[in-house]
């Protein structure tokens, strides 16, 4: 049995199985034992076994169910609430103020959690009644908001940057400083085209009534972001500073949470038992993807389809810039109909070796991929940011306006993609920086 055959009716039953709404989990590990028995017999069985050891005993995917617990925590305790509040303070006279605000508060989420369902559905349900009730253009509210939650994949500490990182083993720590500048850029992107938008037509955001508001009570107001703070300058801090591993600061962050929690009197047992099973749910969801997929690609490599991929790419003799945004097109298109967690662990084994073969940097790659990521959770029919919003949305508005609310705002990630591809030193400064700090 030739390997292009085998390849191709890999790939073609994939692609059955997954038009027919299986989950990828259960999708990917049955066709991993079915060629794996076709190929070499039930004997190899014990081989596909052995894959999987790794992944269960990674150092560096635990970071992830300690960085989901501190997330679900961190949702449930109240800090939220108080950052919209004193969001609606600082930024109201602002044009476009409570949508820029609204990025501003997502910003701070993706640093504290780096989970966008947390994002997207606390600010459905703070933000968008609020902009709503003030007048702000459906579209624009909406879109701020399905945007703005998709920073927590780019700024750490980010679940996708962890998963990227353990595929291409990478330094997750270098990833997470990879990942702040184009998440910052990414954010500016957002507040500009918000104020500029409103600037030319201010009818999509009135300016609130003039209501008289203490300088005492703004500044008071700055006393909930002392919790945030704290807790990203715990997890962020001891990365960079080189006390802590990224797996190690994960835990630091449970801690941080819990006492937050406890200072603002919502650490109770039902929230402690709630924000555990939300850390079961999602962990072992991204492990049994992580199973099957390491198991597929083993499969994949094992045919030659790796090194028959790679010679066949460089036979072609193309420009590599070309051969980078094929990728890029790929990953955009995959986003289309596959989780961004499965795309990692399917595509990132596969366009690594090319990545390296034409002397790409591995991180500067990660960020790009990245990008597409966001891009695929606003992107329709499977955008996961249009899931968590459907759910806090109010009567009279479908899903076909959140559709239109998301295109301006998946253009400005695609001149960051582009942006980013132009200045590679953007993605590279802040990791080259922290190498040279640890070495010395």
């Amino acid at each position: 049995m030739s390997s292009t055959f085998v390849l191709s009716a890999m790939f073609i039953s994939l692609l059955v199985l997954l038009l027919s709404g299986m989950p990828l989990a259960f999708v990917l590990i049955s066709l991993a034992v079915l060629f794996t028995v076709t190929l070499w017999g039930t004997d190899a069985l014990v081989l596909s076994v052995l894959q999987t050891f790794d992944v269960m005993t990674s150092d560096v995917l635990l970071a992830i169910p300690l960085y989901v617990l501190m997330a679900s925590i961190l949702q449930r305790s109240g800090i939220i609430e108080a950052l919209y509040k004193a969001m609606e303070l600082w930024f109201r006279r602002l044009p476009g103020g409570l949508a820029v605000g609204t990025i501003a508060i997502c910003t701070v989420m993706a640093a504290m959690t780096g989970i966008v369902g947390a994002a997207v559905a606390a600010m459905g349900i703070l933000a968008l009644p609020s902009m709503l009730r003030r007048g702000y253009d459906e579209k624009l509210a909406l879109g701020t908001i399905c945007a703005g939650g998709t920073l927590g994949i780019l700024i750490p500490p980010s679940i996708i940057t962890i998963v990227y990182a353990a595929t291409a083993q990478v330094s997750v720590g270098k990833m997470f400083a990879a990942g702040i500048i184009p998440g910052m850029v990414l954010a500016g992107l957002y507040i500009a085209y918000v104020v500029i938008r409103t600037l030319l037509k201010p009818s999509v955001a009135p300016r609130p009534e003039q209501v008289d508001i203490s300088v005492r009570e703004m500044f008071a107001s700055l006393k909930s972001l002392i919790l945030p703070a704290l807790i990203v300058f715990s997890v962020l801090g001891s990365i960079y500073a080189g006390i802590a591993t990224p797996t190690e600061a994960a835990a630091v962050g449970v801690v941080g949470a819990m006492v937050s929690a406890v200072l603002q009197r919502t650490f109770t047992p039902d929230n402690l038992s709630a924000a555990a099973m939300d850390t079961l749910r999602v962990t072992t969801m991204i492990m049994w993807i992580t199973i099957g997929a390491k198991i597929f690609v083993s499969i994949f490599t094992g045919t030659g389809g790796a090194d028959s991929l790679l010679t066949f790419i460089q036979d072609l003799e193309l420009n590599r810039w070309l051969v980078l945004l094929a990728m890029m097109g790929i990953l955009v298109l995959l986003g289309l109909f596959l989780d961004e967690i499965g795309i990692i662990l399917l595509c990132v084994p596969v366009f690594l070796p090319i990545i390296n073969a034409f002397d790409f940097d591995p991180i500067w790659f990660g960020v790009l991929f990245l990008i597409t990521a966001q891009m695929a959770y606003i992107t329709p029919p499977f955008g996961y940011t249009l899931f968590y919003i459907k759910g806090v949305l109010p009567a009279g508005i479908g899903m076909e306006t959140v559709y239109r609310a998301i295109v301006p705002f998946l253009l400005l990630q695609m001149i960051a993609l582009v942006l980013f591809m132009i200045f590679p030193d953007l993605v590279t400064w802040l990791p080259n920086q922290l190498s040279q700090r640890l070495a010395s």
